[in-house]
């Protein structure tokens, strides 16, 4: 049998609103995963939100702290899955890899923070371990970045040489409209 594809949100947790991380491209990322999660939950396609925690009471992510708590627009529903984890892939130290199998689901929508990390990570691994995984470039975002120079880079910079990194390699890079739109598609196969 088999399942519907999965959403996959990405710790949208309230600690990236935390003026640390300085600037961010794409602030309608959580408008856009709230537009897909809507159609999600409508077909009652499963749903699994990760949590980004820490072991460290002075970290934003401790789950103790206000930055833990995931972003209303997107909490959780009773039935959606939430899956903690504690480095930058969704699969590291979780079940995710065999939740998904258990629940023969073969394809993902992987949305959120941040676009070259925890994001990043997650679709890798989910393409190395043979999933068929979209990622969803207006619902990502990025906050600049200085490398080992120094040299600081834009956000928007940051966003798109992630996504470019991925495409075609680990995952399909598409927009939240282009996923609606094959999703709105008479039998939703391409997803799946």
């Amino acid at each position: 049998m088999v399942q519907n594809p999965a959403l996959i949100i990405v710790d949208v947790q309230k600690a990236f609103d935390d003026k640390k991380w300085g600037k961010r491209n794409n602030l309608q990322a959580e408008e856009n995963i709230k537009r897909i999660l809507k159609i999600w939950r409508e077909k009652e396609w499963p749903v699994i939100h990760i949590q980004h925690t820490s072991d460290s009471p002075s970290s934003l992510f401790y789950p103790l702290n206000k930055g833990f708590e995931i972003k209303e627009i997107v909490k959780p529903i009773r039935g959606e899955v939430v899956i903690n984890k504690k480095v930058n892939s969704s699969f590291i130290g979780t079940n995710l890899e065999e939740h998904l199998k258990d629940n023969n689901i073969t394809t993902v929508a992987i949305t959120v923070l941040t676009t070259p990390h925890c994001v990043s990570t997650t679709a890798r691994m989910s393409g190395n371990l043979g999933f068929k995984a979209y990622l969803v470039s207006d619902a990502t975002a990025a906050f600049g970045l200085k490398d080992q120079n120094g040299k600081y880079y834009d956000p928007e910079i940051i966003h798109h040489v992630s996504l470019a990194t991925l495409h075609d390699e680990f995952a399909t890079v598409l927009t939240s409209d282009e996923l609606i739109n094959r999703i709105n598609e008479t039998d939703h196969s391409i997803l799946k």
